[in-house]
């Protein structure tokens, strides 16, 4: 039937869809349904995945392995690096498929990785094929971009004011060099 290996895999994407934080608002059934269309990734210890500043084109979820988020400071800052580890069910990059940013921090594997990856092909299939999981999808996304900036606007108030913090969400609102963006 199963050999032990393709066991493995089977389990390993039970675990993404049963225990993944950022699929939790979809039924089991749209979970399986949504991972049909990932890639499975492999990568090395030690490998970048990506680097701070590439454009955006997809997210992906840890099946097996550690990954490493960092944040390299501005040049000729004197800040250190920020990072963090994260491990499977884990996700990340996922604010590159509903909007077009770079990255905000390089993604490097702490141990061999396999990674299932979702890119913006393969939502605008999803778009067309289940709309309804894409919906829910970006009502996630909308979700943890707003976390997001609740956060950091919270950050932000502490070093600076409450009036500054949000006279720069009204003025980036405003701004007409954005409104393409919008």
């Amino acid at each position: 039937m199963f050999g032990s290996k393709k066991f493995g895999k089977v389990k390993n994407k039970g675990d993404i869809i049963f225990n993944s934080r950022f699929l939790k608002n979809l039924t089991t059934l749209e979970r399986s349904e949504f991972l049909q269309y990932c890639h499975r990734r492999k990568y090395k210890e030690n490998e970048h995945i990506y680097y701070q500043g590439d454009p955006g084109t997809g997210m992906y979820f840890i099946e097996e392995g550690k990954v490493e988020l960092i944040v390299e400071p501005e040049p000729g800052a004197e800040d250190e690096a920020q990072s963090c580890t994260i491990e499977s069910p884990e996700s990340f990059g996922a604010l590159s498929i509903g909007y077009e940013l770079r990255r905000i921090s390089s993604a490097k594997c702490l141990t061999d990785c396999v990674l299932m990856g979702f890119f913006k092909p393969d939502f605008e299939t999803l778009k067309k094929r289940h709309p309804s999981i894409a919906v829910k999808f970006m009502e996630t996304l909308a979700m943890i971009s707003m976390k997001q900036l609740e956060i950091v606007t919270k950050e932000l108030k502490k070093v600076s004011s409450a009036e500054h913090a949000f006279s720069l969400q009204f003025k980036t609102y405003l701004n007409k060099e954005n409104e393409n963006t919008l």
